[in-house]
């Protein structure tokens, strides 16, 4: 008697596990979201849209290539899709890295890969509280596991490279990696204590997974626009914190130890941002 209810448990878990997953149906079998739909029409741009695949570029054809650092900050009012509230970005990028659809590293250069377990450590923490007992009128320690709260994360990390193409007389650029940064506040003083990124994700095989995800658009609320369409396009602001170089060398690394040293960091960003451009338009003849 006492398997029979084990198992019958264990079915009923099951079918409910199934029923979560599915959409909910009416009697008519149609599902509800296509019955009551939330504007004039059921948005399927975003969710049908291919992605387009890379070129095929050749060691050979790649005549120069620099690699650039950038930081997104989510305060700045281009930015402010990052921050929605309805759907923010971290939270997309956790959701990916947990359902495994694109690879995940600890470094910038993708050699070291991330477990399921590593991934799980960097987007939950443990953490320790009292609770009180109103049995044995106790005060005991209890482990609970949170996870990072989305407004923690205020600046991204984006890795590209800038090439030519001699086979297609292009300059182009690609992103390569996306990393959340998570500041770290001190609870009792509320002041800055440090700052890290938590993971990197390898944008090229990230893409297929941010065009299913919509990107929310202050200015038309059916701009069928996903988070792939934003990366591609370029459609954020940011400034540059490092371009490759033989010392390694940040811009912080130059400019630092007086009190301009925040606007010079700035001034040398859209001096690399500069030259990027001139490097492009110098390889045409008018």
């Amino acid at each position: 008697m006492f398997k029979q209810l084990i198992i019958s448990a264990v079915a009923f878990l099951f079918c409910t596990i199934l029923s979560a997953q599915e959409p909910i149906m009416t009697e008519s079998g149609t599902p509800l979201e296509d019955i009551y739909i939330d504007g004039v029409v059921k948005r399927t741009l975003v969710e049908e849209a291919p992605v387009i695949e890379y070129d095929h570029v050749r060691e050979a054809d790649v005549v120069w290539e620099r690699k650039v650092w950038r930081l997104i900050d989510t305060r700045e009012k281009m930015n402010t899709t990052f921050r929605s509230p309805l759907e923010p970005f971290f939270s997309i990028l956790r959701e990916i890295s947990e359902n495994g659809d694109a690879a995940i590293f600890r470094d910038e250069y993708f050699k070291e890969p991330l477990t399921v377990d590593e991934i799980d450590k960097k987007l939950n923490r443990i953490d320790t509280t009292v609770v009180w007992d109103p049995d044995t009128y106790e005060e005991k320690v209890q482990v609970v596991r949170n996870e990072i709260n989305w407004e923690d994360i205020k600046q991204f990390r984006i890795k590209e490279v800038w090439y030519f193409d001699k086979e297609l007389s292009t300059f182009k650029s690609r992103i390569l990696g996306i990393g959340p940064i998570l500041q770290s506040i001190d609870p009792d003083t509320g002041e800055f204590k440090y700052q890290e990124v938590l993971f990197w994700m390898y944008y090229p095989e990230a893409r297929y997974a941010l065009a299913r995800y919509r990107v929310q658009n202050g200015n038309n609320d059916i701009a069928p626009m996903s988070w792939y369409d934003l990366f591609e396009s370029r459609f954020f602001a940011s400034y540059i914190l490092k371009i490759s170089n033989p010392l390694d060398l940040r811009v912080k690394d130059v400019f630092y130890g007086y009190d301009r040293e925040g606007i010079d960091r700035l001034m040398e960003s859209e001096k690399i941002k500069a030259e990027l451009f001139n490097f492009e338009h110098d390889l045409w003849e008018y």
